[in-house]
């Protein structure tokens, strides 16, 4: 039936996967929970060690580093049932019927997306970047994501039959953070896959440092970048890329980086304090994506 995918680097996963657990159990189905870390090391490996004591469910620590895409790759290897659930381990669950409702919603669909949600209040200003990112324009309703299926696909709190992910998987290849659900989502919508969106969010736990999300957003648009230049994913599926597309063939590209230089300084400055502006921070976005070389 369900095998449920929980991709580890330095985190606690083991109150994640009591509840998954329990909420397995009741719902009297056959499943498998599988935990991998990535060689992270961590300290906190002392409690996810735990989980190897609850039936049905494993923990291991990997000697190597894999990154983060062959970590989930070598996860959806090991499992051994039809459906696969992929779920991050800073994930919160915040509905008792959580594994019920997948179950419910199965039925005609190769993908299913629960979706995902952050915090109502930010737990610093630390972290401000990110909330408001997340809350603002990731979180969305089911009715609003399946406006464009393939597009809001995310792959942490999805389910994916095993013989579609075959298909597709996560490129090994490719090292830099960033991009990887889009391009699994492209492959996804050329094989013309069926994807359903549900209400069934997790909540996002571990959200980044404002620099550290910043920094994680320059690797992304490299990665980007690095997508465009190789024909990996058409410039149609992601309306950065037609912006940037637009702006390279009416050779502005040069302008913009030019700009986006002599005000990277303040714009870091805004993105990293305790009131970062969206709307700078897109700015950010296409001024760097524009002085990539």
């Amino acid at each position: 039936m369900l095998s449920i995918l929980v991709p580890i680097y330095n985190y606690n996963v083991y109150p994640l996967v009591l509840e998954l657990h329990k909420q397995c159990m009741d719902c009297g189905i056959d499943f498998e929970i599988l935990c991998q870390d990535d060689a992270s090391q961590s300290s906190l490996n002392v409690f996810n060690e735990n989980i190897n004591t609850i039936a049905k469910c494993s923990f291991i620590s990997l000697k190597k580093n894999l990154a983060h895409r062959e970590n989930r790759n070598s996860l959806a290897e090991q499992a051994k049932f039809d459906y696969l659930l992929f779920i991050d381990g800073d994930s919160v669950i915040i509905q008792d019927n959580y594994i019920k409702n997948y179950i419910a919603n199965l039925t005609n669909f190769d993908v299913v997306y629960g979706g995902r949600l952050h915090p109502e209040k930010c737990p610093s200003n630390s972290q401000k970047l990110r909330w408001k990112y997340g809350r603002l324009i990731e979180d969305k309703a089911a009715v609003n994501r399946k406006k464009k299926a393939y597009q809001s696909l995310l792959f942490n709190n999805t389910i994916i039959k095993k013989d579609c992910f075959n298909k597709v998987k996560f490129d090994k290849n490719r090292k830099k953070y960033g991009h990887d659900d889009t391009q699994l989502s492209y492959q996804l919508s050329l094989l013309k896959s069926k994807v359903n969106h549900i209400e069934n969010p997790v909540e996002h736990g571990d959200i980044d440092t404002n620099l550290v999300y910043l920094n994680k957003t320059k690797e992304s648009l490299e990665n980007l970048i690095s997508l465009y230049e190789e024909k990996k994913i058409d410039i149609d599926f992601i309306r950065l890329l037609q912006l940037y597309h637009f702006l390279k063939r009416t050779k502005s590209t040069g302008f913009i980086s030019k700009i986006y230089t002599f005000n990277e300084k303040p714009l870091t400055k805004n993105l990293t304090g305790n009131n970062p502006n969206l709307f700078f921070f897109n700015l950010f976005r296409i001024g760097y994506l524009c002085s990539i070389k």
